[in-house]
Formats: structure tokens, C-alpha cells, sequence
């Protein structure tokens, strides 16, 4: 079993700062009636981890809110931790990982009878619990696209000509074989970066900008979007 970095850190430094921690902030409830229920008993290892698993996407999706929502308070945006709280990136994406995560999920953690992270088994559930992991687990590693960079910008320079072009007027069919071209182009630069955690596949700006390109007119403009500021964040 390939073994967790968090997993050989002491609890102790996972115990958060009063500012930082989540302290009184209620954890806001998921909507998961998009994912098959999981059953009262809760499971050792992630249900939806394979990418070829039916419910992959919609766990990632899910779980991305339900992140943004609840954890990156503490955890950092897109789960790049600012130095405080853990890099939940480098956890390991096995059962290793997932008995750690699912313990703290379920019960948080405490020091001096404080809480400084609290347990979200009653409000959220499981179903929400292994979306978030999903999402967590296929952030990718910090230098996942370097060999990628101009070819991203490019194709992000020429995402935002098009997008002009059909603003002003242009025929949209005239863009469905170039949205199919950026879309696949993309795709594939996706499939190549790596995860922090050792997840099969990673989710990223790069492939949320190749699924946001399905050639209506304003597609070519979001998708440009989404890589301007998946490679800012990405610098």
C-alpha cells in the first residue's frame, strides 16, 4: 500500500490556530441526490475513485462545492493549503488515505476540550463526505502542466479570438469543428498532469475548460476564462 506523507505527520500539527480554524462556522449542507445512496454503514475506502466509475464526475463536481463551502477556509482554494492548515493534496489516494480522511471527516478534531475542527458526519452525510474526497484527491501536483504552459496560453489567446468573433456576429456553426479541436487538444494536455495524491486522474482548469467547450457562442469565452485563471492560480 503506498503509504501517506500526512499519515507520518503527528496529529498535533493538525490541530489549527484559533484564526484559522473553523471554530463556530456551521458546515453548510451538500445537495448529493445526484449519487447512489451508500447505505447507513459507513465504508473504508472511495467509492467513486476509478475515473471509469459512471458517478466519477458528478462526485467531483459535488464535491468541489462542498469543499469550497466547508473546507477552504482552513485548506486553502483548490486545495493549496497556505502553509497553516495541511496540504489535503498530498494525501494519499488508497485506503491509507481514506481511513485517515474519513476519520477526521467524521469526527474532527479538538485540543483542550476546543474544537478547532469540527466533525461533519451528522450534517453531511456520507455520499458528501467521498465527494469531497473525490474532488480532493484529483487536485493536481503543483507542476503538472510546466511542460504545458505556452501551449495552454495559446490555446487560451486563441479561445478569447474566437469568442470575440461569434460576439460580434459571426456564424457559431462556422466554430463547431474548432470547439472540437480546442475541446480534444485540451483534453489530452489534460490527461497527462498528475495528481498530488496518486489518484488515477486529475481534475483541473485545463479539463473543466475542455468540458465548458461545446461550440455555442459563449463557450469559447468561458472556456478562455477558465484557463486565465486556472494558469494564474497555477504561477
Amino acid at each position: 500500500m503506498k503509504s501517506s506523507l500526512l499519515l507520518s505527520i503527528p496529529l498535533s500539527m493538525f490541530i489549527y490556530t484559533n484564526a484559522t480554524a473553523h471554530g463556530n462556522v456551521t458546515p453548510q449542507a451538500m445537495d448529493t441526490s445526484n449519487l447512489p445512496e451508500l447505505g447507513e454503514e459507513w465504508l473504508e475506502e472511495n467509492p467513486w475513485r476509478d475515473p471509469s466509475n459512471e458517478n466519477w464526475q458528478k462526485a467531483v463536481n459535488i464535491g468541489s462545492s462542498g469543499y469550497n463551502e466547508n473546507c477552504a477556509r482552513c485548506h486553502g482554494l483548490e486545495v493549496v493549503s497556505g502553509g497553516i492548515a495541511p496540504d489535503l493534496r498530498l494525501l494519499s489516494a488508497d485506503s491509507d488515505g481514506d481511513e485517515w480522511y474519513i476519520e477526521r471527516f467524521r469526527h474532527g478534531a479538538t485540543q483542550n476540550g476546543i474544537t478547532k475542527m469540527p466533525g461533519f458526519e451528522s450534517i453531511l452525510g456520507q455520499q458528501a463526505a467521498w465527494a469531497i474526497r473525490t474532488y480532493v484527491e484529483t487536485r493536481p501536483a503543483d507542476d503538472a502542466f510546466k511542460d504545458n504552459q505556452e501551449t495552454l496560453f495559446a490555446i487560451r489567446d486563441k479561445l478569447k479570438v474566437l469568442g470575440g468573433a461569434i460576439e460580434a456576429g459571426s456564424n457559431p456553426a462556422d466554430y463547431a469543428q474548432l470547439a472540437t479541436e480546442a475541446q480534444k487538444e485540451l483534453a489530452d494536455i489534460g490527461a497527462t498532469a498528475k495528481t498530488a495524491s496518486g489518484a488515477p486522474l486529475a481534475e483541473s482548469a485545463v479539463s473543466r475548460a475542455a468540458l465548458a467547450l461545446d461550440g455555442s457562442p459563449t463557450s469559447f469565452a468561458k472556456a478562455a476564462e477558465i484557463l486565465t485563471i486556472g494558469l494564474s492560480a497555477s504561477k
